[in-house]
């Protein structure tokens, strides 16, 4: 490994084309992704902490981070492999946790990833062809269930679990809204979308059965338990000062209600209405929603967002704020810079703060106190760090005098960045695409090439104002000599060279016949390097204006060029995967780059430190003398090529950019120790450029803001004096009147204060008169209710003997009845055991009977085939013996035929006998035994 040590300090920039690419890690820190970079950010304190990406990775392609806040999954493909690395973190600095990349099934890429609530699944959805939804247990590596979720390659947005649920999943896309529940061991679909299919965007959870979807028709969908509950349209006027409102109407109130499947008014009814004489309306595209405990904001159309707030009263959500993007007035065209689409949005977890990413690679944050703030207009966004670029960096330049990094881009911008402070100091967006850039040593001026023109501009302390232009259309590269009494501009495959004074062009240095890639300047300016495209070069003599030297390799398309501190090795990159050392116009030597294209190379000022960008976008350092092997340090720094790389003067720190459009400040060390410190004699400027018309203008205005302020001044002292008089006045006026007012107060007092005496001694007079009458009705009440309780007491002795009788009379009832109840209680029970027994008796009867007829038919059984075994036996024997009788017979037989053959052989006639006889005969003599009943056979 190399002795020198590049080490990440700051990153300007973000990419915007990763899925999910902001989200809050606590209240002051976020993460985004920029180059091969994972971003934590403190808002507060505007520190940076990296996660970098993994080795060889081409690129990040979407973010996750788990609900508990401890793990961020991220979805790369490292060599054409799809991998997806779980961080933790919650450790300093954040470690790896898992790395997934081995699959039992085809997958080129994952473009989308979500944890679940307890954030112990992943499901990620891989792209087209495959666009399948893989359901793991990430910490086991396990794949609990996957699951097709298209056939026609439509493109898959965003995926999702249920905030409350591990087991249920929603999947948007072109044409696709889908729920799944894993179930089983499988994951099966439960809703089907009934209707027209739309381009879903963007979605959130509300609750635990609702979700809100927006497309890219300004469309906003409540689905319940994956029903369709409400439709509602999201309309973008643009009014006549060219600016847009959003106009919601529901018929008196702009609502959205979300009412219960059971209401009578369910139905797919559009809430957002438009008036039917609406002209210039746009359909904005819903491209994020974010859920806060208030209700949800989601974007509405192009640099534009929408609050909406929850009732209290009933069920139902009303537009609440609008929030927009401001105006750049940094911009050519400022009213295109909130023409942008939000592409993510998150809040805070105290939801204090609402941050937004945009289209444009830009970061735009509100307070969201602010919003309560501007009831009438649209609260704005502003940035959250500063404006960053959008494209490709073109350009790439530093100073001497001050800390100032200069860069352009391809989205028409120069910006002038502080690698101190870590800020942005200046920039301005233009109508031409930038090319290339350059600062002058002393930090004011800068040359910029455009795609019309280059030009030289002055930075001022609040712009970038040009003041001189060159007819030289799309220069690529441009420099300032070291002393910073020079400049190099390229145009094509001439080299025209500058004088920053007078501005004359002293020399044009013609040779190349390809593109010249790239320019540098030896140290004391006697010469200028060059190389292009066409495999050449050349080292430039400026006192003649002639080649001192040049190397030409036709094979090779050379990116980079640059010269020794000693000027006496020419350093070069090209397309043959090589870096070479050159001097007296020959190779020295030749460092193969392993599989790789240099793009960019930088040598130290103390010249023992080499850095190198790749076309993969890692940068690679090494030390001087070059090694042969690689002994070099390699880090993942872009998700592009590096384009432009350079050194600070006091080399400290490395700078480096990409196609990617970010800007990254390297921290550089020499483990040796040596040369790599270098003490600054005079520390940076503070001075700033201001031209005379500005400073008279302040001046003027200062001048009458003074005068203003002198009489504003006198005009409030005049104000003053007269509203004391005035006060004095009405003072007096008040004491005079309330002294007035006590006096007919006390008067009024004691007139009241007698009437009350008055009144007093009639009360106490009448309440004695009540008290007697009251004693005398209570004496007379007494007597009567006395009379009255003695009648009611003997109403009472009678009412108690009466009882006494009826309880007699309905005890004994009681008894008689209970007597009859236990007499016929037993009469029952007799006949009842009597009819048990008798039914005992007759089924042991039957039981008995059925018995004995069963021996019987077991005996009856036993004796018929005892029988039928001897007649079978009886009859075996009598055919057995037949059989042996026909044998017998056979054989007998047998033998007579042969002797009747041997008497039957032919002799002479003259020696024959008599006539045998007939055959009739023969058979029928006394020697055949047959009898008639079974009859002799025939001859065998």
């Amino acid at each position: 490994m190399s002795a020198v040590v590049a080490q990440a300090q700051h990153i300007f920039g973000i990419r915007a084309g990763v899925v999910n690419n902001l989200c809050f890690f606590d209240e002051q820190i976020i993460i985004f992704p920029c180059g091969n970079y994972c971003v934590k950010y403190n808002v507060d304190q505007k520190w940076q902490k990296f996660i970098p990406g993994s080795e060889k990775s081409q690129g990040m392609l979407a973010l996750a981070i788990s609900p508990n806040r401890r793990y961020l999954a991220i979805s790369e493909v490292v060599q054409d492999k799809a991998t997806i690395t779980i961080y933790e973190l919650s450790s300093v600095p954040c470690r790896k946790r898992k790395v997934i990349n081995n699959f039992d099934f085809t997958v080129q890429k994952f473009i989308a990833l979500a944890f679940s609530p307890d954030s112990k699944y992943l499901v990620a959805h891989t792209g087209t062809p495959e666009s399948n939804l893989v359901y793991w247990m990430w910490e086991k590596q396990k794949v609990m269930a996957i699951i097709r979720t298209d056939n026609q390659n439509n493109p898959i947005y965003q995926v999702s679990f249920n905030p409350q649920d591990n087991t249920q999943i929603c999947v948007i896309g072109n044409g696709i809204f889908k729920l799944f529940r894993y179930a089983e061991g499988t994951l099966k679909q439960t809703n089907f979308v009934r209707g027209e299919p739309q381009n879903y965007l963007s979605h959130a959870w509300i609750s635990e059965e609702r979700i809100i979807v927006g497309t890219d028709t300004g469309k906003l969908f409540l689905f319940e338990s994956g029903d369709l509950r409400w439709e509602t349209s999201i309309v973008c006027r643009e009014t006549p000062s060219d600016t847009k409102k959003l106009e919601v109407v529901n018929e008196s109130e702009s609502l959205i209600e979300f009412p219960t499947p059971s209401s009578p008014d369910y139905s797919n009814e559009q809430l957002f209405v438009e008036k039917s004489e609406s002209q210039n309306m746009t359909l904005p595209q819903v491209s994020a929603i974010a859920i806060y405990s208030k209700g949800f904001a989601c974007s509405a159309g192009l640099g534009r967002v929408l609050l909406f707030e929850k009732m209290e009263e009933k069920d139902t959500y009303r537009e609440s704020r609008e929030i927009r993007i401001p105006l750049d007035q940094h911009s050519n065209d400022p009213s295109q810079s909130n023409k942008q689409e939000i592409v993510c949005m998150c809040f805070s977890p105290s939801e204090e703060t609402l941050i937004i990413s945009t289209s444009k690679s830009q970061l735009y944050s509100i307070a969201m106190s602010l919003t309560e703030i501007s009831k009438g207009e649209p609260a704005q966004f502003e940035f959250l760090m500063y404006s960053l670029h959008s494209a490709a960096i073109t350009g790439l330049a530093v100073c001497i005098r001050k800390p100032l990094i200069a860069t352009c881009s391809l989205d028409r911008s120069v910006r002038i960045w502080n690698y101190e402070t870590n800020n942005l100091e200046l920039y301005r967006e233009y109508q031409e695409e930038a090319y290339t850039v350059s600062l002058h040593p002393s930090g004011h001026f800068t040359v910029v090439g455009f795609a019309d023109k280059l030009r030289i501009m002055n930075l001022l302390i609040n712009d970038i104002r040009a003041f001189k232009e060159f007819p030289i259309r799309g220069c690529r590269e441009c420099a300032f000599s070291n002393g910073g009494h020079l400049f190099a501009a390229v145009n094509g495959n001439v080299i025209h060279v500058y004088t920053s004074t007078s501005l004359e062009n002293i020399s044009n240095l013609k040779g190349h016949t390809g593109k010249i890639k790239s320019v540098a300047w030896n140290l004391d300016d006697s010469k200028l390097i060059s190389c292009g495209t066409d495999g050449a070069v050349y080292e430039w003599n400026l006192t003649s204006g002639k080649r001192e030297t040049e190397c030409v390799i036709k094979s090779c398309s050379y990116n980079c060029v640059t010269i020794s501190p000693d000027s006496k090795i020419i350093f070069a990159v090209g397309s043959d995967q090589t870096l070479k050392e050159i001097a007296d116009s020959s190779v020295l030597r030749e460092v193969s780059a392993f599989d790789v294209v240099y793009t960019s190379l930088v040598i130290s000022h103390s010249g023992r430190m080499v850095f190198v960008g790749t076309s993969t976008g890692t940068v690679r350092s090494m030390k001087y003398p070059l090694p042969v092997n690689k002994e070099f340090n390699e880090y993942q720094a872009h998700a592009g090529p590096v384009t432009k790389m350079t050194i600070t003067f006091d080399d400290q720190f490395l700078l480096t950019s990409s196609d990617d459009g970010c800007l990254i400040t390297w921290k550089v060390f020499d483990k040796d120790g040596r040369g790599v410190k270098r003490e600054r004699e005079v520390g940076f400027a503070e001075e700033v450029l201001v031209t005379k018309t500005d400073m008279e203008e302040k001046a003027q205005i200062m001048l009458e803001l003074k005068t203003r302020v002198e009489e504003l001044k006198m005009e409030n002292e005049y104000q003053l004096r007269l509203k004391d008089m005035n006060y004095t006045e009405k003072i007096k006026e008040l004491t005079d009147k309330f002294i007035q007012e006590m006096e007919s107060l006390k008067t009024k007092n004691q007139v009241l204060r007698t009437e009350k005496e008055k009144q007093e001694a009639s009360h106490n007079t009448y309440v004695e008169d009540l008290l007697e009458k009251q004693s005398r009705e209570l004496q007379d009440i007494e007597c009567c209710n006395n009379q009255k309780l003695l009648l009611e007491y003997e109403k009472y002795q009678e009412l108690q003997l009466k009882s006494q009788r009826m309880q007699e009379e309905y005890e004994k009832q009681l008894r008689d009845n209970e007597e009859t109840k236990s007499q016929a209680l037993e009469e029952l029970t007799e006949y009842y055991e009597a009819k048990l027994h008798e039914k005992a008796s007759l089924l042991e009867e039957a039981q008995d009977d059925a018995r004995q007829q069963m021996r019987e038919f077991e005996e009856t059984k036993k004796q018929i085939e005892e029988d039928e075994d001897r007649e079978i036996q009886d009859i075996k024997t009598k055919y057995e013996k037949r059989l042996r009788e026909e044998k017998e017979a056979n054989l007998r037989l047998k033998g007579e035929t042969g002797i009747m053959r041997k008497k039957l052989v032919p002799v002479p006639p003259e020696s024959r006998g008599p006539a045998p006889k007939s055959r009739a005969s023969r058979w029928s003599g006394p020697g055949c035994a047959r009898s008639r009943s079974a009859p002799c056979p025939g001859p065998a």
